[in-house]
């Protein structure tokens, strides 16, 4: 027989402000056991070092965590001039050196250069598998690991200032995949120096902001007052930019039977004015769309020829 999976049936989004010294999977079950959930995933590590938004799912907000990933992030951080590390952040120890310093001018010519479409080299410590183990795990075991360069996409990057002679800081907004870590390394070599990351923050992912993201401690008092759950997102949060269907009751029954329902064609028509080009882990849901009945989400389903087909149900009461 199998084992009953402990905790309690709770779903929507909390928007964690992570602390420093502590991993994304740690923060992830501290979360689930604050509200003594069932299941829970997050949208996109952040490393042990860095702080800020880690947008963490419970329950069935997990099945919407593919759409939160592929969001774009904004981060602020600041760069440490003259030296490398072989983890590219505080955390590793020096491997090169440089006595070059550049200046605030130097900097913003520089930063044109990361912008738009761009090749970037992940770094060594890093969760990408290579041969079917992570590469972070690799390095830590005296490896040599060589990454591949893969296109990444910047969408902004503005220098905020210099706050000593071997410092810089930064803002960034960026689509999946974009590491800070070796944006930092890159951006020193192209000024003729090393670099390294010495402070990092996650400020949005997507639609989730910083002004709605509590800390451990804040949820812990909530938690320990009966009222975590006024920390809690509805499920359909990350879902903010798939086109919208109303059903009725009835057609909530048979979606959740997995039955495909009759679009009306004021329905089909709406539907087709807010489609938009839409890849999620590397799928074409160009037509997909939210149903929801009262405000809770049903189902996520393509919307073609007429009719509404579900691909995944929520499984919620209200």
């Amino acid at each position: 027989m199998a084992r009953r999976r402990k905790g309690e049936d709770i779903h929507g989004w909390v928007i964690l402000d992570k602390p420093l010294d502590m991993t994304s999977t740690q923060a992830v079950s501290a979360v689930r056991r604050l509200f003594n959930a069932k299941k829970a995933g997050h949208a996109g590590t952040l490393d042990p070092l860095a702080t800020g938004i880690l947008p963490i799912a419970l329950g069935e907000a997990t099945k919407t965590v593919p759409f939160a990933m592929e969001s774009d992030k904004e981060y602020r951080f600041m760069v440490k001039w003259g030296e490398r590390t072989d983890t590219l952040d505080a955390e590793g120890e020096v491997i090169a050196t440089s006595d070059a310093l550049p200046g605030e001018e130097a900097i913003k010519a520089a930063l044109s250069r990361f912008t738009g479409e761009i090749e970037q080299i992940p770094p060594a410590y890093s969760a990408i598998k290579v041969d079917g183990e992570r590469a972070y795990d690799l390095a830590r075991e005296g490896e040599t690991v060589e990454l591949d360069a893969r296109a990444v996409r910047i969408d902004a990057l503005d220098l905020l200032g210099c706050p000593s002679a071997d410092r810089a800081e930064f803002t960034m907004r960026c689509g999946k995949g974009a590491y800070v870590r070796s944006l930092a390394r890159d951006i020193a070599h192209t000024l003729g120096t090393e670099g390294h990351i010495v402070e990092l923050r996650r400020t949005r992912v997507g639609g989730f902001k910083a002004e709605e993201s509590f800390t451990l401690d804040v949820l812990k008092e909530m938690a320990h007052k009966g009222a975590a759950s006024e920390a809690l997102l509805p499920v359909q949060t990350a879902l903010d930019d798939i086109p919208a269907l109303a059903v009725t009751d009835d057609e909530t029954f048979q979606l959740k039977q997995g039955r495909s329902i009759v679009l009306l064609p004021r329905q089909a028509q709406e539907l087709k004015e807010q489609r938009r080009p839409l890849i999620v882990a590397g799928k074409d849901c160009t037509f997909l769309a939210l149903a929801s009945c009262n405000g809770l989400a049903v189902a996520l389903g393509e919307a073609k020829a007429g009719k509404f087909q579900p691909t995944r149900v929520f499984n919620m009461t209200p």
